[in-house]
């Protein structure tokens, strides 16, 4: 989609204009996120968090990049190289504690960007792609975090490498080789550190490889908006320098101030206290849980407790796995012409109960896997496929949506008292 009314870049400095015909670096800078970026005008502050995950992603990398140059992997010192960073390495405690709460902070901010994306349709077309991207930086996302927490070898890290590598081996025929293949043994060990180390270190850099593209395929169509409506002409928009760069600088600010409270008052909140006990082989955690960004997924794994044709260790990898491949065809299973779930009131029921079952399966993750949190997590997966499967595919072939505004600009003057486009002229008749 091109934008005939966006401006062009005119360097107006010889070494500017200079730079621009040998190397038009200014020329992508200013038509990707400068006054050459027409954006739609009525977005809201749910719009910040691709600009907060790219700030969390570049937080990791350079922490990351840091405390790589003194943790050692191997099993026997790589406990005692993260108490020696923490203590002996100037800054190191600030290094740590930022990478791991970083983490927390990036998916947090990657969850609520996700649910503004299914609020708003932002999976629909022209952007499938642009989604399709984002399901693909999640799963890296996913994986990195996983062989992060492996790495500082206490006991919650070394179990959770053994558990949940332990479900591969459910896999028919080939599921025992492939868990030895990704441990490179029978139980996480020197190998598994090594290879979950290098594999931590290049799949940001992958990552932001694939954010490249996730925001090139963004520019193709441009950016959705809260209305769902596309955007028909030079007055739906504003540039996005600098209206957008300072609305994300508010958000920035807001992101870094809670960042900062965690970091510095409570850094030790969303870990685990067994992971400052050095792994331990012998001694087998009484309650062993991944960090809560997997919980969710975590839940759906526990709750296959029956053989049913499949062993139901089987039935939860595949029901782990299959939760996050069904957002790669979300597109298609929604068929209805409308985006926006303000304008979709069935819909955006559906969606808050899926929300609050998502939230469910977080608690089921973390719990006690006792009869009553068994059940729960039972029927709490068995809604959330329900829900993409069933009822989604079904609410959007029967409900009837509220009626559009003609244009973004009509929507924004209804919204703020003014007179619609559409309603003057009816008045001038």
């Amino acid at each position: 989609m091109s934008f005939p009314w966006a401006k062009h870049y005119e360097p107006k400095q010889p070494l500017m204009r200079w730079l621009d015909e040998k190397l038009p670096l200014p020329r992508l800078v200013y038509n990707a996120v400068g006054a050459g970026y027409p954006v739609p005008r009525n977005l809201n502050y749910f719009w910040n968090f691709g600009v907060l995950a790219g700030a969390a992603l570049g937080i990791q990398i350079i922490t990351g990049i840091v405390l790589a140059m003194h943790y050692a992997a191997n099993a026997g010192v790589a406990f005692g190289s993260v108490e020696s960073i923490m203590r002996d390495v100037n800054a190191g405690w600030f290094l740590r504690y930022a990478h791991a709460n970083g983490a927390s902070m990036f998916l947090l901010v990657v969850y609520i960007h996700i649910s503004r994306g299914l609020y708003y349709g932002s999976y629909k077309a022209p952007r499938e792609m642009v989604w399709l991207l984002g399901v693909v930086i999640f799963l890296l996302m996913m994986a990195t975090a996983f062989m992060g927490y492996v790495l500082p070898w206490g006991q919650m890290s070394f179990w959770g490498a053994q558990v949940i590598t332990g479900f591969f081996s459910a896999i028919p025929l080939v599921g025992e080789t492939i868990r030895v293949w990704l441990l490179g043994g029978y139980a996480p060990d020197n190998a598994a550190l090594n290879r979950f180390f290098s594999l931590h270190y290049l799949l940001p850099f992958v990552t932001a490889g694939v954010i490249i593209l996730h925001i090139w395929a963004l520019h193709i169509p441009g950016s959705n908006n809260p209305t769902g409506v596309d955007v028909k002409g030079e007055q739906d928009t504003v540039p996005f320098h600098p209206y957008y760069t300072a609305k994300d600088a508010v958000g920035l600010g807001v992101f870094f101030l809670v960042f900062a409270l965690l970091l510095f008052f409570s850094p030790n909140l969303l870990g685990h206290p067994d992971n400052y006990i050095e792994a331990n082989p012998l001694s087998t955690p009484a309650h062993i849980v991944p960090e809560w960004y997997f919980l969710p997924f975590y839940a759906i794994l526990k709750s296959f407790t029956a053989d049913f044709i499949l062993p139901a260790k089987l039935w939860g990898v595949l029901a782990m796995f299959g939760s996050i491949l069904l957002l790669f065809f979300l597109p298609w299973l929604d068929s209805s012409p409308v985006r926006s779930a303000n304008f979709r009131p069935k819909y955006r029921t559906f969606l808050i109960v899926l929300l609050v079952d998502v939230l469910v399966l977080g608690y089921v993750g973390g719990a006690e896997a006792n009869a009553r949190n068994v059940m729960l997590g039972q029927l709490a997966t068995a809604y959330y496929f329900a829900h993409f499967l069933i009822i989604l595919p079904w609410v959007s072939r029967s409900e009837r949506p509220r009626p559009l505004p003609g244009s973004i600009t009509e929507a924004v003057l209804t919204k703020h008292g003014g007179t619609s486009p559409a309603k003057t002229a009816l008045a001038s008749n």
